[in-house]
């Protein structure tokens, strides 16, 4: 058995898995290394279940089975992305692939590049946390990559759905597990780095060498790229690879360069210069943070042959959901709810509420169960860097105690003015909006557009936005 052979039964129509237990008969079985269990494993299960072809890793001792092919090669899960190519469809006319990486500001910024390409007349699909679509197509994400086999997948119906572009969050485990495979990107977004998945990565190093993989040399490496050069992880990059685009707001060194020319709470006016060419754009968006959102999104652009006159759209884009989002209520309070859930997140967001001119910072926000504990207290310390009242509370417990994250989380707060502890989500939320005062303004971080809270291993349905309103009324 050989690849060719391989992929002229999968143009065919057989069916291709990576978990025996959905093999069916006659399917072509990969089994992966998985950073938990190793799929070789498992190979007897699948061809058990009727796996005719099995594909694995060199070494890997496979015993004989009548009518089973095996087929070794140096890495499952880069040749899965090329079987996948051919079971779904998306070896020809794949879509332009831009991918965007970073700790803070994938999601708004892939919806910023997504709304910009859409503006523009390019059929553009996004694949992300919030959800993935394509042109009259929107179905819920469950991961921010998704994986391998799903990931084509989804591509493939957005290819014969006519999609010419696609934007995708590319998170360091979706690189780490090699979940692009296959799918080449033309353009490579770099917002930063910052503390989280430490759980995972181990260190800042390690973090940093996954997320890097989008841009060096490797398989996933992009052919064109963007990086902010205001980040020190950015400038290393920029180091490694100088023909990526460079941008930020402070840095000299950078080609793509914004000012923050007036802020309110009514948005910004920036200032772009490129190339020698100097523009302005408007915005509804508040926030530094946001100025280097939208300045990935022209970099994209611009990188893709867009002028700045057709960057100009980004006036109108509304960011995304969730992300430092504003409640419309009767009572007319100031109530944001925002994703933010690393260290530095949380302080962008709220030195943007601070910037707007309240009169009062209240902060409900908590920490994930089951992830990088060391980032808790350093996430009290951004809230109580700018938050007049901290209320802390619990985010998505998972299997830990929800009172045991808190208590990992005050030493943080050490210095807060105010400090609510509660540990039930629904209560703080009503605390703090029973705390608020004419002219405050109230940020309610950690979960954003999530519609649900993990407690134990049950996800419950929980949405931030709901129990504001449910109080309010």
């Amino acid at each position: 058995m050989n690849l060719e052979t391989v992929l002229e039964m999968l143009r065919g129509g057989t069916g291709l898995r990576t978990h025996s237990g959905a093999v069916t008969p006659g399917d072509v079985f990969v089994a992966l290394s998985g950073t938990r269990v190793d799929g070789a494993r498992f190979i007897d299960d699948a061809v058990a279940r009727g796996a005719r072809v099995v594909v694995h890793g060199e070494g890997v001792d496979v015993p004989r089975h009548e009518g089973v092919s095996c087929l070794a090669v140096q890495s499952p899960a880069q040749t899965l992305g090329v079987l996948a190519r051919a079971a779904f469809g998306t070896q020809s006319n794949l879509p332009r692939i831009i991918g965007v990486t970073g700790t803070n500001g994938k999601t708004t910024t892939a919806h910023l590049i997504h709304f910009l390409l859409s503006r523009n007349g390019m059929a553009t699909g996004l694949v992300g946390t919030v959800h993935c679509s394509w042109p009259g197509v929107q179905v819920p994400a469950t991961m921010t990559t998704p994986d391998c086999l799903s990931l084509h997948e989804i591509i493939g119906r957005m290819v014969r759905d006519g999609v010419d572009n696609l934007v995708m969050e590319v998170s360091s485990h979706a690189l780490d597990q090699e979940r692009i495979a296959g799918l080449p990107m033309e353009v490579g977004v770099f917002s930063n780095l910052t503390q989280d998945h430490l759980d995972y990565h181990g260190d800042m190093q390690r973090y940093f060498e996954a997320k890097a993989r989008l841009f060096l040399d490797g398989p996933a490496r992009c052919a064109k790229g963007l990086v902010n050069v205001d980040d020190e992880y950015g400038q290393r990059l920029k180091a490694m690879r100088p023909d990526l685009l460079g941008f930020g707001l402070d840095s000299e060194d950078a080609e793509l360069r914004c000012r923050i020319l007036v802020a309110g709470p009514g948005g910004m006016t920036l200032g772009l210069s490129h190339d020698g060419h100097t523009w302005e754009l408007r915005t509804g968006l508040v926030g530094r943070h946001n100025a280097y959102n939208l300045l990935s999104a022209v970099g994209t652009g611009l990188l893709l042959g867009l002028t700045p006159a057709q960057c100009d759209c980004l006036s109108q884009a509304p960011g995304a959901p969730g992300r430092l989002e504003r409640v419309p209520n009767e009572r007319g309070l100031d109530i944001f709810i925002d994703y933010a859930h690393t260290p530095d997140a949380l302080e962008k967001v709220s030195v943007a509420l601070k910037s707007m001119g309240f009169k009062r910072l209240l902060t409900v926000f908590g920490c994930g169960g089951d992830r990088d504990a060391s980032k808790r207290p350093l996430m009290g310390e951004a809230v109580a860097r700018h938050a007049d009242v901290a209320v802390v509370t619990s985010d998505n417990p998972r299997t830990e105690d929800p009172d045991s994250i808190i208590d990992q989380i005050e030493p943080g707060l050490a210095n807060a003015r105010l400090v609510l502890r509660e540990t039930d989500r629904r209560k703080a939320i009503a605390l703090a909006l029973e705390a608020m005062e004419p002219g405050d303004a109230l940020l309610i971080a950690g979960k954003g557009h999530e519609d649900y809270q993990i407690i134990g291993t049950q996800k419950r349905h929980f949405s931030d936005f709901e129990v504001v309103r449910e109080c309010l009324s």
